[in-house]
This record gives C-alpha cells, sequence and structure tokens, in this order.
C-alpha cells in the first residue's frame, strides 16, 4: 500500500534534486498541487494559496450556497408554518458560514465550532458546516477531529428536536446525521494520511539529498587526506635526499669535479620531481570534480617492484643500503598491499638519512600469500650529531602509515632493538589467490577503486 502511494505520489516532491529523484528540480506543474505541499512562503509565513486551492475554494463556495439554498428549500417546504424570523435568521447564519469557507484553512477548528452552533437550527448552512468539518479532518488530528464531529451529531440532534420533519419520526432523523457525519471526517482522514505520504516522502528525498552531500564531503575529505599522506611520502623523501647531497658538498669543499657534479645532477633531478610531485598534487587539489574526486588520471602508483629503485636511489645519494628481498614473484603482490610496503620503505629510507646519516641500513622484504608481506628497515642508532643543520621533519611519517596499516589489516613496529639498532617494521596480510590489484585497500581512498 505504501509502496503504491510512493510510487503514484513521487512526483508530487518539490524541492528535491534530479540526481535524487530522478524527476526533475520540482513538479512539472506547482499551480495543481495544495499550498500546504509546496512549503513555507518566503517571508517563513503560511503559504499563500495556489491555483488549485483557489479553485477548490471558489467551487466549495459555490456549493456551499447552492447546496445550502436548496436544503434551505427543502426545509421550508417539510415546515410550512415556520415563523419568519426563524428562516432570516437560518439565511443570514448560512450566508455566514458560507464566507466563513473562504478562512477554513487558517481556523479550521474555530470556524467548525461555530459552524455547530449556528447549525443548531440553520438549514442553509449544513453544506457549508459539512465543508468544515471535512476541514478539520485534512488538517487537524484524530482527537480533535473526533471531538469536532461529536459536536456536529449534537448539533444534529438539537436540530431535529427544534425544527422536526413531521413525515419523519426523530431518531430516524437523529440517526441520518450519523453516517453524514462519519463519511465525511472518513473521507476528510484520507485526504489528510495521503498528504501526509507525499510530505514524508518528501522530506526523506531531502534526507537523503543531505546524506548524499554528506557523502560527497565526506569523500572530499578523504581524498584530501590521501593527497596530503602522498605529498609527505613523496616530498619528504626528495627533499632528504637533496639536503643530503647538499651538505655533501658544503662538507667537501675540495670535492672532484665529477662528484661536484654527480651531487649537483641527483640535486637537480631531485628537485625537478619534487615540483613536479608537488604541481600535480595541487592541480589535483585546484580541480575537483563534480562528485569530490579528481579529474584526470593520476600517475602510477608505486608497488613493491619499486623498492629496488628507492634503494638504488638511496645508493647514488651515498647511502650504504643492502637489499634482501625473499619474494619471488613481485607481480603477485596485491597493488594496495606493495604500495603500502613501499611507502614504508620510503619513510624508513627517509628517516635513516634525516637522523642517523652515513649508517649502514638494511631493507627486507619476505612473505608470500597466506602468512602475509613483511617488510624491515634497519639501521644503527646515531651516536652522535654530525655537522651541521639537521633536515626538518613534520614528525607526521611514522603516525600516517600507523593509520594506513591498519585500514589494510596490518600492524606497524618501530622502536630501538637491544642491539642498538633502530627498526621499522610492518605486516601486511596477504590472501591466498590475490592477485594484482587485489588485496585490502591502504588507505589510499579513490586511488585503490
Amino acid at each position: 500500500m505504501v509502496a503504491a502511494h510512493g510510487r503514484s505520489y513521487a512526483w508530487l516532491v518539490s524541492g528535491v534534486p534530479a540526481r535524487v529523484t530522478g524527476l526533475g528540480s520540482g513538479p512539472e506543474l506547482p499551480g495543481l498541487l495544495p499550498a500546504a505541499l509546496l512549503g513555507e512562503a518566503p517571508d517563513g509565513g503560511p503559504p499563500k494559496r495556489s491555483t488549485r486551492d483557489w479553485i477548490v475554494d471558489v467551487l466549495g463556495f459555490l456549493i456551499g450556497v447552492v447546496g445550502g439554498l436548496v436544503v434551505f428549500g427543502l426545509q421550508v417546504s417539510a415546515e410550512p408554518d415556520v415563523s419568519e424570523d426563524l428562516l432570516f435568521f437560518d439565511l443570514v447564519a448560512g450566508g455566514v458560514l458560507c464566507l466563513a469557507l473562504w478562512w477554513r484553512r487558517r481556523w479550521p477548528v474555530h470556524l467548525a465550532v461555530l459552524a455547530t452552533v449556528l447549525g443548531t437550527f440553520s438549514a442553509s448552512g449544513g453544506i457549508a458546516g459539512l465543508i468544515l468539518l471535512f476541514t478539520v479532518a485534512v488538517h487537524r488530528r484524530a482527537p480533535v477531529v473526533a471531538a469536532v464531529a461529536l459536536l456536529n451529531v449534537a448539533a444534529g440532534v438539537v436540530f431535529v428536536r427544534l425544527r422536526p420533519d413531521p413525515t419523519m419520526p426523530l431518531w430516524v432523523q437523529a440517526l441520518i446525521t450519523l453516517p453524514i457525519v462519519a463519511a465525511v471526517v472518513a473521507w476528510g482522514m484520507f485526504a489528510r494520511a495521503r498528504r501526509q505520504l507525499v510530505v514524508s516522502l518528501r522530506d526523506r528525498a531531502r534526507r537523503a539529498e543531505a546524506e548524499q552531500q554528506l557523502r560527497i564531503e565526506q569523500a572530499r575529505y578523504l581524498e584530501r587526506a590521501r593527497i596530503a599522506r602522498e605529498m609527505h611520502d613523496v616530498l619528504a623523501h626528495r627533499i632528504s635526499l637533496v639536503s643530503l647531497h647538499a651538505g655533501a658538498l658544503e662538507f667537501r669543499s675540495d670535492a672532484a669535479a665529477d662528484e661536484v657534479a654527480r651531487s649537483a645532477a641527483v640535486i637537480r633531478s631531485s628537485a625537478h620531481e619534487a615540483l613536479q610531485d608537488l604541481r600535480e598534487i595541487l592541480g589535483v587539489l585546484r580541480a575537483e570534480g563534480v562528485h569530490g574526486e579528481p579529474d584526470g588520471a593520476e600517475r602510477p602508483q608505486p608497488t613493491l617492484a619499486d623498492v629496488a629503485r628507492l634503494v638504488e636511489e638511496g645508493r647514488q645519494a651515498g647511502m650504504r643500503v643492502s637489499l634482501r628481498c625473499a619474494v619471488t614473484d613481485l607481480a603477485a603482490v596485491p597493488a594496495s598491499t606493495g604500495r603500502t610496503a613501499y611507502r614504508v620503505v620510503q619513510e624508513g629510507l627517509t628517516n635513516a638519512r634525516k637522523h642517523a646519516p652515513g649508517a649502514e641500513v638494511t631493507v627486507t622484504v619476505s612473505g608470500g600469500p597466506g602468512p602475509g608481506l613483511t617488510a624491515e628497515v634497519r639501521n644503527r642508532w646515531p651516536v652522535g650529531v654530525p655537522a651541521g643543520a639537521a633536515i626538518p621533519g613534520a614528525g607526521q611519517g611514522l603516525t600516517g602509515l600507523t593509520e594506513r596499516t591498519a585500514i589494510g589489516g596490518g600492524r606497524l613496529e618501530h622502536g630501538r632493538l637491544e642491539s642498538g639498532d633502530f627498526r621499522l617494521a610492518v605486516w601486511l596480510p596477504w590472501p591466498d589467490g590475490a592477485g594484482d590489484g587485489d588485496g585490502v585497500g591502504d588507505g589510499d581512498g579513490a586511488g585503490d577503486a
């Protein structure tokens, strides 16, 4: 039943964007809807009558006048001895109730109560009173409707006592009032239930739109956080290489020309790549799509196979780095798992250049499907501070790696061992049968989708 009503009245939902309802930004003909379904007026007050409301009000007024006159004529023919004063007041009361129909939406209960009082002696106001009772059933809750309906029944009993029809028993005249009032109330409550369903559908669509906007904002926030992590991982590595070679040139002012040229080439290459990475990251931040996703294709993300290149860059920078890789098929490592392991190794080499320059660094990668993948970076604890300023850092690298690893279902360990070495190690799940591109996400957001 509810589903059928939802399909029938979904087009009535107004103010909901097309991407939520698929039906446009609002109803095609808002003038054919009740003003109560169109929301508040721009000034925050009650909504003005729509075209449909004007048509209904005019028809209701005409029905009240014509129907009241017909009932008045039938009543007069049934009681020829009625006084002229009563007939006069009957017509006056009927006219008042017909005019009251124009304000029935603003004060439905007050006017309905007035109709019950005047209905105790007025036959010409009977149709207008039923219209007012219908309005109460549409716009008010069931207890209020029940109270007004009982007043109408009581007014009908009083009317047949004051102006009885001599051709019909009193109890029959009183019983006729019950089905008439019950039918009007049932019709009005059905219309109220239908309107409430439409309003609930509109509110549900608005909530869905708001939730969709929240999801978009959350996706945008996660994407920016992912870009920030990538910026830290990439730029910290590049800048540390630049700082290391610049420090070597400053320390060895008598170096041979070819050594100076090699160091300058590494500095230029690292600075160029850092600027390129920064330009691309900032470009992504500026050129987000309409759904919070970056426009354009991203650069290829690093995998576990790129660890060897990372180690080679460290060697060219003057670090003493050795790599021990026990993974036979690097292409079989899930992309997200390999990328996280690469970032851990990158962070370990960067920290070794910052805090333990000149120390020997050992990178170990092992594991397989089932047991998982383990990557470890180990170096001797620094025993002295070298000359020159230390390479600055944000101090957030290990914190970001811990979050990334936890999202991927792994665990990260770092600290000083009893042997005096500093160890940074990560374990990541490697499910059986997982191939390239599979595996658990590493917190990179849309980049792994």
